[in-house]
C-alpha cells in the first residue's frame, strides 16, 4: 500500500505542476467548419490546470472598448449558474458535484480530483440558490439572500407562471412562487427523477421553458469521457429531454451530446440551441467544444463518433450503423474550452452588432497546452445562423503566470439587458453594460 501510495504522489506531482503530453501552438478548432486533426493518445492524461488564486481587487475582468465591468455581486459560494426572474431579480445557483459523485474512482479519478481542487472545483457543495436584487438601480446587488435551501446540487431554472422548477442533479423540483418573494420555505414537489446515481459524472441538469409554458427542456451529460464505464451505463444520458409540463410525459429530444450545458433560444430562428463539452484525451486539438441548432429526433454522435461521423476507435463496441446517423454540429467553439453558459442577445442595451448573436461562458481548459477558455466569448449571428470566427468579450480571467483568478460559468441578461456571468472561482457575479448607459459611476472602467 505504502508503495502504491508513493507511486501515486509521484505520479500526481508532474500533473498537477506541469503539462504532460506535447503542446499545441494555436487552437483551429473553431467556426462552422473547423479543421479535425488526426487523434493522438497517451497512456499519461494531459493535464495542464491553471491553480486557483484570489484575485486582487484591483484587478478587474477586461470587456471591449465601449463597455465598462462591474462586480455585481460577491462573496458567493460557488456560483455556477444565474437565472432572471421577470421582477429583474437574479437567481444563482450555487452548487458543486454532489457527494456521490464518481470523479474520485480508479487511480486516475482520484488523481483528476486533486488537481480540480487546485482548480477551485471540488469544493463541498452549497446546495442553495441565492437571490440578488439591485434596489437601486445601480447596477450592483444591494441585496443578497438565500432563496432556497437543501437541495441537492442544483442548476438550471425556470419560471412557468407562478410555479419555479429547479433542476437538482437527481431530480426536477416544482415550488410555488410569488413575484417579489425574497425566499421560498415551503417544500418542492418532485416533478420526475433525473439520471444520476452512483457513477453521475456529469452531474449539471439544466433546463429551458419553450415559450408557451408548455414544454421543458433538459440536459443530461455522459456517464463518462467516452464510453469507458461501459454503454450500459450511458442508458439514458448524454440527450436533451423534453418534458410535456401538464401531462408529466418525458421523451427524448436529442440524443448523443456528450455533456450539453447552456440551452437558449435564437431569436431570429426561434431554434433551440445548445453548448456542448466533447471529449477529452484525444489530443490538444480534438474534440472542439461546440454549439449547435437542435433537430428534434437527431443522434449527435457520443459515444461512438464525435463532430458528426468520426469514429473514437477507443469504443467498445463500435456501431457504425449508429455513426451513420450521427449529424455534425453547427459550430465549434475551441478544443477544450469547456463551454457551459450559453445566451442569445436579444435586448436593446447593447450596440446592434450583437443583436441576435450569442454569449458563451468558457469555463476553461484543464487538460490542454496551452490553456483555452477562461473567458467569455461572443459568435455573431446573421438571419440566425452564425457568421464569423468568435470573439472575445470579457476576458482577465487568467494572470500572466497562468493562475485563474476567475472561471466563467453561467449567462444571463439583467432586466436592463445588461450581461451577467457566473464566476465559481472568484464567487463573484460580474456585470457587463455599455459605458454611456452604465449607472454605477462609483465604479471606474476596466482597463483595455
Amino acid at each position: 500500500m505504502r508503495l502504491l501510495t508513493r507511486l501515486v504522489v509521484a505520479l500526481v506531482v508532474p500533473l498537477a505542476s506541469c503539462a504532460i503530453g506535447p503542446s499545441s501552438p494555436s487552437n483551429t478548432g473553431f467556426g462552422a467548419s473547423p479543421v479535425l486533426p488526426a487523434p493522438e493518445s497517451s497512456w499519461v492524461p494531459m493535464v495542464n490546470i491553471a491553480p486557483a488564486q484570489t484575485r486582487p481587487d484591483s484587478l478587474t475582468p477586461t470587456a471591449p472598448a465601449g463597455f465598462i465591468v462591474t462586480k455585481f455581486a460577491a462573496d458567493l459560494a460557488h456560483p455556477r449558474w444565474l437565472y432572471t426572474l421577470p421582477n429583474g431579480d437574479i437567481l444563482v445557483a450555487e452548487s458543486d458535484a454532489p457527494n456521490e459523485h464518481d470523479e474520485g474512482s480508479g487511480l486516475f479519478g482520484w488523481i483528476r480530483k486533486q488537481v480540480m481542487k487546485r482548480a477551485g472545483a471540488g469544493v463541498p457543495s452549497p446546495d442553495r440558490i441565492v437571490l440578488l436584487r439591485d434596489v437601486d438601480g445601480g447596477g450592483t446587488a444591494t441585496m443578497q439572500t438565500v432563496f432556497l435551501r437543501g437541495l441537492h446540487s442544483p442548476f438550471g431554472m425556470a419560471l412557468i407562471g407562478n410555479q419555479l422548477y429547479v433542476a437538482d442533479t437527481d431530480a426536477l423540483l416544482r415550488f410555488n412562487y410569488a413575484t417579489g418573494a425574497t425566499q421560498i420555505t415551503s417544500a418542492g414537489v418532485k416533478v420526475v427523477d433525473l439520471p444520476a446515481g452512483l457513477i453521475n459524472h456529469h452531474w449539471t441538469k439544466n433546463i429551458l421553458a419553450d415559450r408557451s409554458g408548455k414544454h421543458l427542456y433538459i440536459t443530461v451529460g455522459s456517464n463518462s469521457n467516452a464510453g469507458e464505464n461501459g454503454i450500459e451505463a450511458e442508458e439514458g444520458r448524454a440527450r436533451i429531454l423534453e418534458l410535456d409540463v401538464n401531462s408529466g410525459r418525458l421523451r427524448p429530444f436529442a440524443t448523443g451530446l456528450r455533456n450539453p450545458n447552456g440551452l437558449s433560444w435564437q431569436p431570429d430562428s426561434g431554434a433551440l440551441w445548445t453548448a456542448v463539452n466533447e471529449r477529452d484525451e484525444l489530443g490538444n486539438n480534438l474534440v472542439p467544444d461546440y454549439m449547435t441548432a437542435l433537430k428534434d429526433g437527431a443522434f449527435y454522435g457520443f459515444p461512438y463518433s464525435y463532430y458528426g461521423q468520426h469514429i473514437d476507435t477507443r469504443v467498445t463496441p463500435q456501431r457504425p450503423d449508429r455513426v451513420a446517423k450521427a449529424i455534425a454540429p453547427d459550430y465549434a467553439l475551441g478544443n477544450h474550452t469547456a463551454s457551459l453558459g450559453l445566451a442569445f442577445y436579444d435586448q436593446a442595451l447593447f450596440p446592434p452588432h450583437y443583436r441576435g448573436g450569442a454569449f458563451v461562458g468558457q469555463h476553461g481548459s484543464w487538460n490542454r497546452k496551452p490553456r483555452s477558455g477562461y473567458k467569455v466569448v461572443f459568435v455573431p449571428f446573421v438571419n440566425g445562423k452564425p457568421a464569423g470566427i468568435p470573439e472575445d468579450f470579457l476576458t482577465g480571467f487568467l494572470t500572466a503566470d497562468g493562475d485563474a483568478v476567475g472561471r466563467p460559468v453561467g449567462i444571463a441578461l439583467d432586466g436592463h439587458g445588461a450581461l451577467l456571468v457566473a464566476d465559481d472561482v472568484g464567487n463573484a457575479v460580474w456585470r457587463v453594460a455599455p459605458l454611456a448607459n452604465d449607472k454605477s459611476s462609483n465604479v471606474a472602467p476596466a482597463v483595455h
